[in-house]
C-alpha cells in the first residue's frame, strides 16, 4: 500500500469497483488500432495495430488511482508504454499545447501536454500482473496518476494534438476542465480564469 496522503474527499473502499459510461466493448484484435493525429511535427496520422503496439518498449509504475467518486485505490501496479515513448514515436508540431485522447463509442478527455508528458503516465496494458480485464479497459487505457480517473480514459483508441484547449466527454457534462485532486477541482463550476475553455 502507498504511505501517501489522501487528496481532501477521498477514501480507500473495501473493494475495487470498476466504473465506466456505456458497455463494455468488444475487443477484436484484427479490427483494432491506435491512432495519433492531428497537429503531429510532420502533420501526419500514424498507427500501431495490436501486434505493433503489444511490441513497444514496456516500464512498469506504481500509483494511486482517486476517482472523482471519492474513493481511491492506492498502489495499483501498471505496466504498458509510456506516454513519452509514444511522443518521441511521433512528436507532436511546437504549437501543440494539449491533447484530446478518444476512446471506444466516441468517449474523450482532454488535458495538458504536459499532464500527458508525466513521468508516471502510461498506456497501460496490464494491471497487478495481469492483462487488464474488459472492464477495467482492455486492450489499452491511460492512467495519469496526478489527475481524476475520469482522465485516465479507457478502451483508447487515438491520440489527438492540439494547439488549443477543448474539453473532452465529461468536462462537457460539468466536470472540472483540469481535475487535480489535490485541489478537489470535480466540477466546472469550481473552474477560475485559466483552467479551460468556456464550458460548451
Amino acid at each position: 500500500m502507498s504511505d501517501q496522503p489522501l487528496p481532501p474527499g477521498q477514501h480507500v473502499p473495501r473493494d475495487r469497483p470498476a466504473l465506466h459510461y456505456g458497455p463494455v466493448p468488444r475487443f477484436r484484435a484484427h479490427r483494432w488500432d491506435l491512432r495519433v493525429y492531428g497537429f503531429t511535427e510532420s502533420l501526419g496520422e500514424f498507427r500501431w495495430t495490436w501486434p505493433e503496439f503489444d511490441a513497444l518498449p514496456r516500464i512498469d509504475s506504481v500509483s494511486d488511482f482517486h476517482c472523482v467518486t471519492r474513493f481511491t485505490l492506492p498502489g495499483v501496479h501498471w505496466s504498458g508504454v509510456s506516454t513519452e515513448t509514444l511522443v518521441e514515436l511521433v512528436p507532436p508540431a511546437p504549437g501543440a499545447t494539449h491533447v484530446m485522447v478518444w476512446a471506444e463509442y466516441g468517449y474523450s478527455a482532454n488535458m495538458r501536454l504536459d499532464d500527458f508528458l508525466a513521468p508516471d503516465v502510461l498506456l497501460a496494458t496490464h494491471r497487478d500482473g495481469e492483462r487488464l480485464a474488459p472492464e477495467y479497459g482492455h486492450p489499452v487505457r491511460l492512467v495519469v496518476p496526478h489527475l481524476y480517473g475520469w482522465k485516465s480514459v479507457k478502451w483508447v483508441r487515438a491520440v489527438e494534438y492540439l494547439t488549443a484547449d477543448r474539453r473532452g466527454f465529461w468536462e462537457e457534462r460539468g466536470y472540472h476542465n483540469r481535475a487535480d485532486p489535490w485541489k478537489e477541482q470535480r466540477y466546472s463550476y469550481q473552474e477560475e480564469p485559466g483552467d479551460g475553455p468556456p464550458p460548451t
